[in-house]
């Protein structure tokens, strides 16, 4: 329905068109794209089997670590499919209801993923820091609560968001997205209303849980770090910095994608729109691609278990 100065009332379909001034190559960009995502999935995939199966991995470093494959293969599955389909297929339509519940799911799976991350970075303290109350501290009950509280924090406070577009906004300039997925800020920006109180509520959001998880990881990694170099011997120093190494490579290439994403597309005026949302796609789907990989090459446990499936695979081809 038309509304005033050619407005769209409620639209019941919005239009995601991609990348914008990449509409061209967006079939290649799809190849990449794809495999990352086949990577990603299949690399979680396999370190949640080697976990749920191997008795000695279901200590809380590996069962956050699952929890975090877990997260990591919702998250690209959420936006991907969609986003090859427009890149590869021209499906560039979609409603405007399941545009918001890619947009809710989205961002609570990146708040999940948030607050996982946390989770590992305050496990890595308390093995390093306090090791003797580790076992004691991080109890089964403790790692049901904390993975439902992470869920149940990004789930709420993504919400409102939700809310306040579907019922508070009204009227839209344009029903065409220029981005290759439903992101609060993408779809915010096409209301020709007043959208203080959504880019408002969005910039609480993302500092409550994103600025409130990188202060906490940052000041465990310091602790950490002082322990560490409290330590007597090299070899105990290098077993305890070798234990955090994978979370700290996982930690930087989450937050630091993250940040680039989110300042460029609120602040970078003058970056090309493409950079904008290539950026975005990259921070959605470099993260669960690297993150089996960084724990696979990392840690020795999970490194071993993977070649003794590979081994046993090939031997009872043969």
């Amino acid at each position: 329905m038309l509304g005033p100065n050619g407005s769209v009332f409620m639209p019941s379909v919005l239009t995601l068109i991609g990348i914008p001034g990449l509409e061209s190559v967006q079939c290649w960009i799809g190849i990449p794209f794809c495999v990352m995502y086949l990577m990603a999935v299949i690399g979680n995939t396999l370190i949640l089997v080697i976990i749920k199966y191997e008795n000695s991995l279901h200590s809380p470093m590996y069962i956050f670590l699952a929890m975090l494959g877990a997260t990591d293969i919702a998250l690209s599955t959420c936006i991907l499919p969609k986003m090859l389909g427009i890149f590869w297929f021209h499906l560039i339509e979609i409603s405007f209801e399941a545009c918001l519940l890619q947009m809710w799911l989205l961002h609570s799976f990146q708040g999940i993923e948030s607050g996982v991350l946390l989770a590992m970075a305050l496990d890595r303290y308390v093995a390093i820091c306090n090791p003797l109350r580790h076992a004691s501290i991080f109890s089964q009950k403790l790692l049901t609560h904390i993975g439902v509280g992470v869920t149940l924090r990004a789930a709420i406070l993504g919400a409102p968001c939700l809310v306040l577009i579907k019922y508070r906004l009204k009227f839209y300039r344009t029903t065409v997205v220029s981005h290759s997925y439903c992101e609060h800020m993408a779809i915010v920006k096409l209301a020709i209303e007043d959208t203080r109180i959504n880019k408002i509520y969005g910039l609480f959001v993302a500092f409550t849980i994103l600025g409130f998880d990188i202060i906490f990881i940052t000041l465990s990694y310091i602790q950490i770090f002082v322990t560490i170099f409290q330590l007597p011997q090299k070899e105990a120093r290098l077993k305890a910095f070798n234990t955090c190494i994978a979370h700290i490579c996982v930690f930087l290439q989450f937050y630091l994608l993250g940040f680039f994403s989110f300042f460029t597309h609120r602040v970078g005026s003058r970056i090309p729109p493409y950079v904008h949302i290539l950026l975005s796609n990259l921070y959605l789907l470099v993260p669960p691609f690297l993150n089996p990989i960084v724990y696979g090459v990392k840690t020795k446990q999970i490194r071993d278990h993977v070649l003794t499936v590979f081994v046993c695979s090939k031997r009872f081809n043969h």
